[in-house]
């Protein structure tokens, strides 16, 4: 074979390189385009339901908090003397100050200190003394796994179970009630806190 024959066998070998180099590249990035439309299209689509079901959880949850007390006009001073609250327990008022540290309490709490933390944004779970233990179990488990939460038994109550945030409460028959984890999610750090983002830690865990 001359010297231009192999010159120009040589040429259209490379031109052949460069077609399917062209071509397979022109593949790969229709691929890749595919790709990053069908993810993108999941991505909107996990939004869109996660949307969706974080609508319908709050649906539920306020169909769940239908017999949520209010009170208002509640200061929110600092003092030094016990105070005498109208609610039992407290949902808010005058308090110390320093704050409740949140978790869980097996004996009960010095209202003012719980108070404060009521303040900032926690839940306090209160029950009566004799609670059975399954259902002290119950309350425990949520006051230890979840931040801004306060639990301990209370005196007196006219309840087995009752959910505190500072202006509302809830009374429940038992602690395996669903309107007790709609009440944590709904006031856990919700609207009602007079100071978002202020500790539940760095407090007091002094106890009656």
């Amino acid at each position: 074979m001359s010297t231009r024959q192999e010159r120009r066998a040589e040429a259209i070998k490379k031109r052949k390189y460069e077609q399917r180099h062209i071509q397979e590249r022109y593949k790969r990035q229709k691929m890749q385009k595919r790709l990053f439309i069908a993810l993108g299209g999941l991505a909107v689509a996990a939004i869109i339901g996660w949307i969706g079901y974080a609508i319908y959880q709050n649906q539920q949850d306020q169909q769940l908090l239908g017999d949520v007390q209010s009170f208002d006009g509640l200061a929110a001073t600092h003092v030094q003397e016990p105070v005498t609250y109208e609610q039992t327990p407290p949902v808010g008022g005058p308090h110390f100050n320093a704050w409740q540290n949140c978790g869980y309490y097996p004996v009960p709490l010095i209202d003012e200190h719980a108070v404060h933390s009521l303040e900032h944004g926690a839940v306090w779970i209160t029950y009566q003394q004799d609670l059975p233990t399954e259902q002290v179990n119950i309350i425990r488990d949520r006051a230890e796994n979840q931040t801004y939460v306060l639990a301990s038994p209370y005196p007196d109550l006219t309840a087995p179970v009752v959910a505190s945030a500072w202006g509302l409460q809830l009374q429940l028959e038992s602690a395996d009630d669903p309107a007790l984890d709609a009440f944590l999610r709904t006031y856990r750090q919700g609207s009602q806190t007079l100071e978002p983002g202020a500790l539940c830690t760095g407090g007091t865990s002094a106890t009656q």
